[in-house]
């Protein structure tokens, strides 16, 4: 076992300050993947710091829309009456996740945050690069059925495993955080993950200890027209094969806002926007969601074992934007 020193803050300067300066300094929320991680040696923090405490347990209704704090578990959220009313995607996506055991301790920050499924990854005895820089991947010539489609390298095609994050991608979601020098940020989600490029260990633009402490949703109307949808080999406890998170508005038949993104295939959640322009301006139509699809996969690159997910994906969207036609 790996020694690490154990810290329990109370609010965001002291978490800031415990963390200033180690490389190898974690957040503990939940722990619903850090301690998965800490088992297996993926993660081998020195030290860690506790932020349950810190006062970020709040979902708020703004005048611009609603604010959820970074430490609202996954089923308070799930089940919020503004969430389920204003945003069911995100109800849906969350209820999708895990289990009820799990989504009682995953926090949004720590969902956000959360790291690959791969088996690759998770398994020491194999060469990964988002593990161990210049290792390689194994996953490229092994068994890759689970993984990426979309945003891959030659360097890695992990799949990004977060239900939360794709309707978080769909709902233009802004992430606030604090930094450690004092200041703070607001970051689109659509700027938040980076793609894997020559580094694939690098997942986001967080700097070093800063601290994630909201997720802002914008006030949109038709954002309460909007449904997840999720194809999965097993119906609970179960990671997406595909999913798509669709919201539309819909005028006299005819489409005139639509947002899509799509997991289970792709690097990081992923905002579908060709598909969105694809559908601004055609009817509330299957041949219209059928073109919205094939845009959105495209730029698809399957693996060996994975082909099947971009068709699976074209149907998985027709369906989700079938779904909230009909609400409509």
């Amino acid at each position: 076992m790996e020694e690490f020193s154990y810290a329990r803050v109370g609010d965001a300067p002291a978490a800031l300050k415990e963390v200033h300066g180690d490389s190898r300094a974690r957040y503990l929320a939940g722990g619903t993947t850090l301690i998965d991680l800490m088992k297996l040696n993926v993660e081998t923090p020195r030290r860690v710091v506790d932020i349950n405490h810190l006062p970020l347990t709040k979902i708020e209704v703004t005048d611009g829309g609603v604010r959820i704090g970074a430490l609202v578990r996954n089923s308070d959220m799930a089940y919020h009456k503004t969430i389920r009313t204003r945003y069911p995607v995100l109800s849906e996506a969350l209820l999708s996740g895990a289990t009820a055991q799990i989504r009682n301790m995953a926090t949004l920050g720590g969902n956000l945050l959360q790291r690959t499924r791969c088996s690759y990854f998770r398994d020491l005895a194999w060469g990964c690069n988002k593990r161990q820089p210049g290792s390689g991947c194994a996953a490229i010539d092994g068994y890759n059925r689970s993984h990426a489609v979309l945003g891959t390298s030659d360097k890695c095609i992990a799949t990004h495993p977060s239900d939360m994050c794709v309707a978080l991608a769909a709902l233009d979601a802004v992430i606030a955080t604090q930094t450690t020098d004092g200041g703070g940020r607001r970051i689109p989600i659509g700027e938040f993950y980076v793609p894997y490029g020559d580094d694939p260990a690098k997942e986001n633009t967080l700097q070093p200890g800063e601290l994630i402490t909201a997720v802002e949703l914008p006030n949109t109307a038709f954002f309460a027209k909007s449904h997840y949808l999720k194809v999965r080999d097993r119906a609970s406890f179960e990671f997406a094969l595909v999913s798509a998170a669709v919201a539309l508005d819909i005028q006299g038949g005819t489409i005139r806002a639509a947002r899509l993104a799509l997991g289970g295939v792709a690097t990081k959640p992923w905002r579908a926007t060709d598909a969105e322009k694809a559908l601004v301006g055609a009817k509330a139509e299957e041949t219209a969601f059928a073109q919205a699809a094939q845009a959105a996969l495209q730029s698809a690159k399957p693996q060996k074992f994975n082909a099947f997910k971009i068709e699976l994906a074209k149907r998985c969207i027709v369906r989700a934007l079938s779904t909230v036609t009909a609400m409509a």
